[in-house]
């Protein structure tokens, strides 16, 4: 036998900080060396996870050979032959989509429970309540008695819909919930055991009994003849004091023992009857007593005032341990990835531990950079591998219509159009990006499509794909799961092949394809279960979907250097040991809100409290703290707020701190030393080479490179900010529009002098046309043309529908004073003798019965006042100068008796340019005096000379490279010559 018969329950247990899976194996190696061999094959080892199979088999696979155990998983069970006859069990995805469909009823009766966004969160926070009662055996009658007088409304209408989900999905005919399942496995298992109870070894191992069923049959596999459980992590310092005082759970069950103490308790063992699995010591005995005293629970925290003067060899306890207290996150995983290269280069085995998934992405950006791929257990989430990402883009073309920026996301994307020709595909996205970003539209449709093919050498039926994919493909309406799904598939295979390849290209190729493929296969199997939804709401299942999926990385990692999830390290050891982000929120990860019971509901039911998932961490936390060399790291701040340590962290901290006499405090700082050591390493690793600023520029091209024609809008630009003249027509660069484009400014005015343009030729041609309405009613016929953003029409037609009566006043008076006689008239003047061109265009000019000129330029900003006119914006005193030089054909030279700027913002303007003061003969002279020093061979054209305002940007300040000088700096000349 490989047990000795007992009277009692039989438990055996490893110490914190043992490599647990290969105790695990040294056990029944020692126990059945005495035994045949085929006696450790008749024994049964159940595990509580895949890896630890894994990882014991591996182990036994060292050698020497001998005959193995066999092996299953809790999850196993259900398929031995001696328990058929039970319901197979229900697909979890058809249960989601069932229960999917009851909350958004819930939503729709109760709009102020929930936004729609959390439709699906909330469906996996009911189904994991509804596995959680099922695992500990709680019905729904319990949660019916449950007393909710003295609490809010909202626990109330939360109980009853519990019951009626609950009651729902019992309904399937045939099929049972897994959890049921497992549980009613394990209950049939328990009761043919009592019936014959087997007499070969049963052995669980692994487990901390954290979920009432696996508890269950803990207890059972105990009280069997040949049945033993092998805990991990157990804690033989703790005082039997201690260990009596775990009983309440509302104030014990986030301690790292307390799992174990109601298993102890339910077999009415004390932990003295627990048993050594192994002979071999733990690593370092005396950090395990030190952490063991500072994991007390709370309430027997005074035990650190006697316990704590008897501790000896903190020296010994703290030798291998590091702090590291880092300033910001970055710095924190550039600092663990030096230790991670420097173990690479000593050949240890290292670990980073952490539940931080943004932390392990940092750690391993950083090891990028010495050609380090750490073996990331995790994987990489699959809604963000490229398949995940793809899918997702696509779902998002059924919600809104199309935006230039969602179309260039999806035609660059690696898997779109990847078969046959993709470099001219790639060509041909790089000119369409260019015309929208140009030309527009801000929505392409199958018109704008057809447009972008005129006058250009594309491929064959390219822009034909462009419009059958991507073209109104917004469906505003409901539709059934399983449509939904076809249109998802059918979409994503036709962008995937391109518009010369069919099939699916190779969006289902390679490990991250072949898992988002059975995601989606998953789902067309049980989209009959999925009701109606919106698009909105599909995107949100296939996102909801896709993120609980993870792929592996497809290259080849380093192998000693790993990054483990906290599960991941319960099965595995390392010489170097990293438990990372040790804040509160982080780890322990901060308990998620429950919408359907509170704390008190959850104790009365009997279900398990949010302190159990924060016990859990606490055990893994005192079992990673054991290993050989550890390194305890954290951030002091996140991007947002300073971070408070976790809790664990704090404690240890704290009880170092305060045993000075022992040499704690010593220890503590020799950690923190240790690790600001490496914290300095990283910073210097960080810190850029010095580079000399770069000064104000002031370019000075050949004269014959220098600009021989500008705008009158140019004009204020070369007074304040000459080097844009120079970037923009000597250079030749011009800004790229954004390629979302919005309703600004620039476009409002563009539209509203259209606006006024038609109002005014129209009220010409018909004087009964010049009355509000009729200026209202063109002002929502051609915003309905050029503004396709119903928000912008709103507001731009109330702020002209505002200022219609006193605009249609004013023009009367305009009107008696001159005739309109050209609207946005082309004009160009040249200065003599300096073969300089000046060309303009005038939003209207008018004429009076004298035959002078009237301007006028509409200005939707705030028009500027007659000094700024004076100093800088010159544009309309220039314009009249022109004017008087015979600047416009169809007008002739003229004298001009007028010009204003009429504003039309939230209240109508007018402000006139200073003629007086201002004379176009002047003017003429001063322009002719200004463009003739740039073309002197010394003129520089300085960056930002005499800007209005510092914050302003200007389109070339980072050509400039404004920043690493400021408007003190002198500009300095450079001769391009």
């Amino acid at each position: 036998m490989m047990f000795e018969p007992s009277a009692k329950p039989r438990l055996f247990a490893v110490p914190c900080g043992a490599d647990f899976p290969r105790a695990l194996v040294e056990g029944l190696r020692s126990r059945s060396q005495d035994l045949p061999p085929e006696a450790l094959a008749r024994a049964e080892l159940i595990v509580n996870t895949s890896r630890m199979a894994r990882r014991v088999r591996s182990l036994f696979d060292a050698g020497p050979a001998m005959l193995l155990p066999r092996m299953l998983l809790l999850t196993d069970l259900a398929q031995r032959a001696t328990l058929d006859g039970l319901p197979p069990a229900l697909p979890p995805l058809r249960r989601r989509l069932e229960l999917s469909q009851l909350i958004a009823k819930l939503l729709d009766a109760q709009p102020n429970l929930a936004s729609r966004a959390s439709l699906y969160d909330l469906s996996d926070s009911l189904a994991a309540l509804i596995d959680e009662m099922q695992g500990e055996g709680v019905s729904t009658d319990t949660i019916r008695t449950l007393d909710v007088s003295d609490m809010s409304g909202h626990w109330a209408r939360a109980q009853a819909f519990i019951g009626i989900a609950d009651e729902f999905t019992g309904l399937h005919e045939g099929a049972m919930d897994a959890q049921a399942r497992q549980r009613q496995v394990v209950l049939n298992l328990i009761e043919q055991w009592q019936d014959s109870p087997p007499q070969h070894p049963v052995i669980l191992a692994g487990s901390t009994g954290s979920r009432g069923t696996t508890l269950m049959l803990m207890q059972a596999i105990a009280r069997l003849p040949q049945g033993a459980v092998v805990l991990p992590g157990f804690d033989f310092d703790q005082p039997e004091l201690v260990w009596s005082g775990l009983d309440d759970p509302l104030i014990s069950e986030d301690h790292p023992q307390y799992r174990f103490h109601k298993l102890m308790k339910d077999l009415e063992l004390s932990p003295g009857d627990v048993q050594p699995w192994t002979d071999t010591p733990p690593v370092s005995p005396e950090r395990n007593r030190l952490v063991s005293l500072a994991l007390r629970p709370a309430p027997v925290t005074d035990a650190w005032m006697n316990e704590g003067p008897l501790l000896t060899g903190l020296d010994r306890a703290t030798e291998n341990l590091t702090l590291v207290e880092a300033p910001s996150p970055r710095t924190e995983a550039l600092a663990i990835a030096l230790r991670l290269r420097q173990a690479a280069e000593d050949g240890q085995t290292a670990a980073l531990i952490t539940p931080d998934r943004m932390l392990t992405r940092q750690v391993s950006a950083a090891l990028d950079r010495w050609d380090i791929l750490p073996d990331d257990s995790a994987g990489q989430p699959l809604q963000l591998s490229p398949p995940g990402r793809f899918l997702r883009h696509v779902a998002g073309l059924f919600c809104k219509p199309l935006a230039c920026d969602s179309l260039l996301t999806l035609l660059k994307h690696p898997l779109t159009h990847d078969g046959a020709d993709r470099g001219n595909h790639l060509r041909q996205t790089r000119e369409l990006e260019l015309s929208l970003r140009r030309n527009g539209p801000p929505f392409p449709d199958a018109a704008a499509f057809a447009g972008f093919e005129n006058g250009r050498d594309l491929t064959p039926g390219w822009t034909a794909w462009l419009s059958a994919c991507f073209a109104d493909q917004e469906i505003a309406g409901t539709l059934p799961l399983t449509d939904w799904v076809e249109r998802l598939r059918g979409l994503a295979e036709r962008i995937a092949a391109g518009s010369q390849a069919e099939g699916a290209g190779t969006l289902w190729h390679k490990k991250a394809g072949q898992a988002a493929l059975a995601c989606i296969e998953n789902l067309e199997a049980e989209a009959p279960y999925g009701g109606e939804m919106s698009a909105r709401d599909f995107a949100d299942l296939l996102g909801a979907l896709l993120s609980q999926g993870e792929v592996r990385d497809r290259d080849a990692p380093y192998g000693s250097i790993m990054i483990w999830g906290t599960l991941e390290a319960r099965v595995q050891g390392a010489d170097l040991v990293i438990l990372g982000g040790l804040n509160e929120g982080s780890w322990p990860e901060a308990a998620s809100p429950d919408p359907w019971l509170n704390r008190q509901l959850r104790n009365q039911a009997g279900l398990l409290l949010p302190e159990r998932r924060i016990g859990l961490s606490a055990h893994d936390f005192q079992q990673a703290i054991a290993a050989p060399e550890v390194w305890l790291t954290r951030a002091e701040r996140s991007e947002e707020a300073d971070t408070v340590p976790s809790r664990w962290l704090n404690r240890l901290t704290n009880l170092l701190s305060g045993l000075p006499d022992q040499g704690g405090r010593a220890s503590l700082e020799t950690m923190r030393a240790k690790g600001r050591q490496w914290l300095g390493w990283a910073e210097a690793l960080e810190e850029p080479t010095p580079l000399p600023q770069y000064p104000r520029p002031s370019p000075c091209p050949p004269v014959t490179a220098r600009p021989r024609r500008l705008t009158i809008t140019e004009i204020p630009r070369l007074i304040r900010d000459p080097y844009a003249i120079y970037a923009k027509h000597v250079l030749r660069l011009k800004p790229l529009n954004p390629l979302v484009q919005e309703p600004d400014a620039l476009l409002r005015g563009i539209v509203v002098h259209e606006v006024f343009e038609h109002f005014i030729k129209e009220a010409q041609a018909d004087p009964s046309l010049l009355t509000t309405s009729h200026l209202i009613g063109k002002t929502r016929e051609l915003l309905e043309i050029h503004v396709p953003w119903p928000v912008a029409r709103i507001l731009w037609h109330s702020r002209i529908r505002k200022i219609a009566g006193d605009f249609v006043l004013a023009e009367q008076g305009r009107q008696a004073r001159a005739k309109p006689v050209a609207f946005e008239a082309k004009g160009s003047a040249r200065l003599d003798p300096l073969d300089f061109t000046i060309a303009c265009r005038a939003d209207r000019i008018d004429m009076d019965d004298r035959g002078f000129l009237h301007l006028y330029d509409y200005k939707t900003g705030t028009p500027p006042s007659e000094t700024q006119q004076k100093k800088f914006e010159k544009q309309l005193l220039i314009e009249a100068a022109m004017a008087e030089e015979g600047a416009f054909d169809d007008v002739g030279a003229a004298e001009v008796a007028r010009a204003l700027f009429i504003g039309l913002g939230s209240k109508l303007s007018e402000v006139r340019a200073p003629l007086e003061d201002e004379p176009p003969a002047k003017i003429w002279d001063e322009l002719r005096t200004l463009i003739g020093a740039y073309f002197e061979p010394d003129q520089g054209y300085s960056s930002r000379r005499m800007v209005h305002r510092d914050d302003i940007a200007g389109d070339y300040d980072h050509l400039a490279r404004y920043g690493e000088w400021d408007r003190s700096a002198t500009p300095q000349q450079e001769d391009l010559a």
